[in-house]
């Protein structure tokens, strides 16, 4: 999965971007219900791994340290949907398992980048391509749906409202995800 970099730092400024919305209605004094925290808290995790996925740099955290955070993110949400909580909670768990997938599919290409997860410039493929195709068709499928969501949304409203709005993100992230895992099964 080697990613150009124009690209990888176009898509890390793309994703922190993608942060703003969800860190903005954590740290507002305003009540919230816990469900609404908890999709704005995965949130601003994916968003972040998924920088440091995409960084040339990489990541300040090993891959094993963001393996953990995923797994117990979609743990998380697994139970979150089992007790019937929001349709979100689905969502949450079938992203945090593809980017738990993305990290533990890569190629061992020895420690020549050190513990840091550095998926923009890994040589070779991710294991198990199908589970990628099918994510990849979730994701465009997802991206899709919440963009035709978005411009509903966005008839009429002012532009604030529509730039902090879950359908605008959901779209974004879809698509970012979308073109990770076809990087990643795409021939270098």
């Amino acid at each position: 999965m080697h990613i150009p970099d124009a690209v990888a730092w176009s898509l890390t400024v793309g994703f922190a971007l993608l942060a703003v919305p969800s860190v903005y209605r954590l740290v507002r004094f305003q009540s919230y219900e816990p469900d609404i925290r908890q999709m704005d808290l995965a949130e601003v995790l994916m968003v972040v791994a998924m920088v440091a996925m995409v960084s040339p740099f990489g990541g300040p955290i090993p891959a094993a340290g963001w393996q953990a955070v995923l797994a117990l993110m979609a743990g998380w949400f697994f139970v979150a949907a089992l007790r019937g909580r929001r349709c979100c909670a689905v969502h949450h768990l079938i992203c945090a398992t593809a980017m738990l997938y993305m990290i533990s599919a890569m190629p061992q290409h020895g420690l020549n980048h050190g513990p840091w997860l550095v998926m923009s410039s890994m040589p070779g493929r991710l294991a198990w391509p199908a589970l990628a195709v099918l994510a990849i068709g979730y994701f465009a499928f997802d991206a899709a749906r919440s963009g035709v969501t978005a411009t509903r949304l966005a008839r009429g409203a002012p532009v604030r409202q529509v730039l902090i709005a879950r359908p605008v993100y959901r779209s974004a992230m879809g698509l970012g995800m979308a073109y990770m895992l076809v990087a990643g099964i795409t021939p270098a």
